[in-house]
């Protein structure tokens, strides 16, 4: 079964574009948080940032923040939110950015796994060895 966002991209499914670019299609999502919640898809089929070029990922932040800006003009939002899932948790298996308008008790929020989990000097040490 192919990608539909890489049917999209080929215009074999119809979408509700909002910008579209060389390498990056935005569209409204079809099961949407609050209206105005886009997708930022890179137009190459990749299932993590890792293996996307740092010229289209600064594209895609370039395009993430025009995007917040007419959210603000458009819905007079609280805030914003901007997710993207990778690895297993990546649907479809294609990268894309959710954006999307925010609003005081509109019920969305974070939730965390249970258990605690550890904040040292320890981890930082760690992570920085291999950033």
């Amino acid at each position: 079964m192919e990608c539909p966002f890489c049917k999209i991209v080929k215009k074999e499914a119809n979408a509700h574009i909002v910008c579209e670019t060389e390498n990056l299609i935005a569209l409204l999502d079809i099961d949407p948080i609050n209206e105005g919640h886009i997708l930022v898809i890179p137009k190459v089929h990749k299932a993590s940032i890792d293996n996307i070029s740092v010229c289209v990922l600064t594209e895609i932040m370039k395009l993430l923040q025009k995007i917040v800006t007419a959210l603000k003009e458009i819905y007079n939002i609280d805030g914003y939110s901007i997710m993207q899932n990778g690895g297993e948790f990546c649907d479809f298996g294609h990268a894309h950015f959710h954006v999307f308008p925010s609003y005081k008790n509109d019920g969305f929020g974070w939730k965390y796994p249970e258990g605690s989990f550890e904040c040292s000097a320890q981890i930082a040490e760690r992570l920085r060895n291999k950033i």
